[in-house]
């Protein structure tokens, strides 16, 4: 049973380790592919039309489903390795550890948001982008320069306290603990996170930046949280809607998994215990 730390709590080896998987991953090629995947969501997933990965209900269990294919992944190269998550209510500074140059490297520079240290900045020569936005194949950051600072401890709060999973019209637009997470309403919790770090986290290619994986992975542990304090409460819409999954519906691009699959992570990892 896989179990998910902290990466603040991470050991050195651990660090390396994840590190070295994901640049291995990267160099049999098999990385590009989770990027192309999250990208081909991002444009296909709109407000009034067909929607799984982003803007509906599915956001979470599509996540949940691609940060276990991710890691999967990771443990075909090292089995001991697996997902850390990122904690931005208390790890929120541009100094935190995540962003030191022996694990994800650091901010961008001024002139052009290239990263510059750590392992993945372009001169390492282990990182280069080949599915991006434009001609730069240099990861690109700009830690809190387009949104001053990250979701806090309360914020987050408030939004674990919503009882309502979702709501009709199942998009950017409801009401509901699924949107308020995702950061269309409310407070913005993970939205103003890929905003905060700014560079390709902004855009649909975000996985070019490996902070995406422990982003959502806190993301994730965020809605597990959520299914413990409101076990009454569960996956919405149940059946009978148009252009968004329902509870036993399959999720593209898979053809063997529905949200219901993903309600239970415990069959799959762990977390520590509490928010």
């Amino acid at each position: 049973m896989a179990f998910r730390k902290n990466q603040a709590s991470l050991t050195a080896k651990e660090k390396r380790d994840f590190v070295n998987a994901v640049l291995a991953l990267k160099r049999a090629g098999r990385y590009d592919a989770f990027v192309s995947t999250h990208n081909s969501f991002i444009i296909s997933d709109t407000d009034n039309g067909e929607r799984v990965g982003h803007r509906s209900p599915s956001f979470l269990p599509w996540h949940r489903r691609f940060l276990l294919q991710f890691e999967q992944a990771l443990q075909s190269v090292d089995p001991n390795v697996t997902l850390p998550y990122w904690d931005w209510t208390a790890d929120r500074t541009a100094s935190a550890s995540l962003w030191d140059a022996g694990f994800l490297g650091g901010n961008g520079r001024s002139s052009d948001g290239q990263v510059t240290t750590g392992p993945f900045a372009f001169a390492a020569g282990g990182w280069t982008l080949n599915v991006r936005p434009d001609s730069r194949s240099y990861l690109r950051r700009s830690l809190g320069s387009a949104v001053a600072a990250l979701p806090t401890r309360a914020e987050t709060e408030s939004v674990l306290a919503i009882q309502a999973y979702d709501a009709a019209p199942w998009n950017s637009s409801s009401e509901g603990f699924r949107n308020n997470l995702e950061g269309w309403r409310g407070v913005n919790l993970h939205n103003r996170v890929h905003v905060w770090v700014g560079g390709h986290m902004t855009t649909g290619m975000s996985p070019n930046d490996p902070v995406f994986w422990l982003h959502h992975c806190f993301i994730d542990k965020l809605w597990a949280e959520w299914q413990r304090r409101h076990p009454g409460q569960g996956y919405l819409p149940a059946a009978g809607t148009a252009n968004v999954v329902d509870l036993g519906e399959t999720m593209k691009p898979w053809n063997d998994t529905t949200p219901a699959d993903m309600l239970d992570h415990t069959r799959h990892y762990t977390y520590d215990t509490g928010f």
